[in-house]
């Protein structure tokens, strides 16, 4: 049942559909009037649902979004591939907006879950800066934020150096930077910077963190490495050839998860999927039909055990 943060008393509990008018309302930012028209109702139902989700306390300051159908799937995945913790959110009338449920989703579950003295590990791409919006401020003692990727030479909102630095201002924590690009030009290169004591000990803190917050990427010109011109789209055709479907942390895998054998690996400054493996808690936030493929990929390469995603993401993984 989803969930609004708002002081009106409880009453009772919504309806599937005042469930998904107050999603489309609150967090994909639909008028009244497009919400009717996506639910095939009328603008008064839809009203009334936005009213009734206020009245009844289903309407807070997030969205938790766990419909009796969200939940099935939560369960179904749950068994499935062995994870802990499954939170799905419902899909987005356009698949653009599916970074933004999704990190709707994965801002509130990791404002949940950090305490004083933890140290938190994050990826990068679109999920998880939209992510950022959902945290919101939160003061903690003694919390490091550590970025698992390098950077961009030309920087964006969705720099993972920016990323990183984004949460850590949120928390009011340290945080560590892998001051390195994130592509260069060979693995001797890459070797190399590994070397540099400085990015060795942000490696050895990398080992220990307690959550690792990560998304997925897919391989085609919509995926964020693409799209952002880290990677030209050139490269594509190769990675397919090599088998890739996704990739985490800019490691390209194949079906089973592993790391596929193309330049482009040996390229990149990223904490390996060996050292992520070690970590307690992997957290892996991405969603859309396009990526389930990807997702599986990623689900087997870290071992992950919490998965927040969309109900179109969720039935595709379980057609697998």
């Amino acid at each position: 049942m989803s969930k609004l943060e708002h002081t009106a008393p409880r009453l009772g509990p919504p309806s599937d559909l005042g469930v998904r008018a107050a999603w489309l309302y609150y967090v994909e930012g639909l008028t009244q009037a497009q919400i009717a028209r996506s639910l095939k109702i009328s603008r008064a139902k839809v009203i009334r649902l936005l009213s009734a989700a206020r009245e009844s306390g289903v309407v807070r300051i997030r969205i938790d979004a766990n419909s009796s159908k969200q939940i099935a799937l939560e369960r179904q995945l749950s068994r499935e591939f062995d994870l802990n913790k499954v939170v799905v959110v419902p899909s987005p009338t356009s698949d653009t907006a599916t970074a933004a449920v999704v990190g709707q989703a994965a801002g509130s579950y990791m404002a949940d879950q950090v305490r004083a003295g933890m140290s938190i590990g994050v990826g990068w791409g679109q999920t998880l800066s939209m992510s950022l919006k959902a945290i919101g401020t939160q003061r903690y003692d003694r919390l490091s934020v550590i970025s698992l990727l390098g950077g961009m030479t030309h920087s964006r909102a969705i720099d993972p150096s920016s990323v990183a630095r984004r949460m850590a201002d949120a928390f009011g924590a340290d945080c560590y930077q892998l001051t390195a690009p994130v592509f260069v030009a060979n693995d001797a290169t890459r070797a190399a910077l590994w070397a540099e004591p400085g990015l060795r000990d942000l490696l050895e803190r990398a080992r220990r963190v307690d959550v690792a917050l990560l998304s997925v990427g897919d391989v085609s010109e919509a995926a964020t490495l693409f799209r952002e011109g880290l990677l030209p789209n050139s490269q594509l055709s190769g990675l397919v050839r090599a088998g890739a479907v996704g990739d985490v942390l800019c490691h390209f895998l194949d079906v089973e998860g592993r790391v596929v054998d193309h330049p482009v690996n040996g390229r990149v400054i990223a904490v390996g999927l060996k050292d992520l493996r070690r970590v307690p808690t992997i957290v892996i936030a991405a969603g859309g039909r396009r990526k389930v493929a990807a997702i599986a990929a990623a689900l087997k390469a870290t071992r992950a055990r919490v998965l927040i995603t969309d109900e179109a993401a969720a039935r595709g993984l379980l057609q697998l």
